[in-house]
């Protein structure tokens, strides 16, 4: 009887011990969770404390795959999406299925708004692309005329040179111009005055 008695406590003792030992065990899981990081600046100071410079920088890599969201100064998270280049808020330390539609949405409408300005861009270059080779055309148009103006014109052959001492033609004149008619008028007057007035002869020499 005794026997069975011991061997009845011994049971007891052991169920007791494995009792013990599970709330413990339970007890320490929940210290464990209690004390992991909720965001990633709390994860990056855990981080921080890390034996070795390569533990340290998995445990950030780490971190920074888990948590998406940075802490704001005056609460709440943000969250920086590099495509866009830009920052939304969030409620916590990642986006909810919510958040993250509106951040796809502002992509999807930045891809647009992107696209929109490199046409832009692009009919202005063609445009000032255009007008270059417009004044270039009008520039080589001048620099032709200007060549062409500066070719000499071919003059007309001079004429035969008059023999030496032969006295040059009168140019035609209108007929009863007083420049016609003067000199005309002049060989008269000079003959009538020959005729009034004739030349007195000289007299003859004396001989001896």
């Amino acid at each position: 009887m005794s026997a069975v008695v011991t061997s009845h406590r011994a049971a007891l003792l052991l169920v007791a011990a494995a009792g013990f030992f599970l709330l413990a065990q339970g007890r320490a899981d929940a210290q464990w969770w209690k004390r992991a990081p909720v965001d990633f600046e709390e994860c990056a100071d855990v981080a921080e404390k890390a034996a070795t410079k390569a533990e340290k920088t998995a445990a950030l890599a780490d971190c920074n795959a888990k948590f998406a969201g940075r802490r704001k100064p005056g609460g709440g998270y943000s969250y920086y999406d590099f495509l866009q280049d830009r920052t939304f808020d969030i409620a916590g330390p990642n986006p909810t299925p919510e958040e993250q539609k509106k951040i796809d949405e502002a992509y999807t409408a930045y891809l647009a708004n992107q696209r929109r300005s490199n046409e832009a861009a692009q009919a202005i270059a063609r445009q000032q692309r255009e007008q270059q080779e417009q004044q270039l055309q009008q520039l080589q148009q001048v620099a032709l005329r200007t060549e062409v103006a500066r070719v000499p014109v071919p003059v007309e052959r001079p004429k035969v040179q008059q023999a030496a001492g032969a006295k040059p033609k009168a140019a035609p004149c209108a007929k009863g111009s007083f420049s016609c008619e003067w000199p005309r008028l002049s060989e008269s007057l000079n003959d009538l005055k020959k005729l009034f007035n004739p030349t007195p002869s000289k007299p003859a020499k004396k001989g001896g």
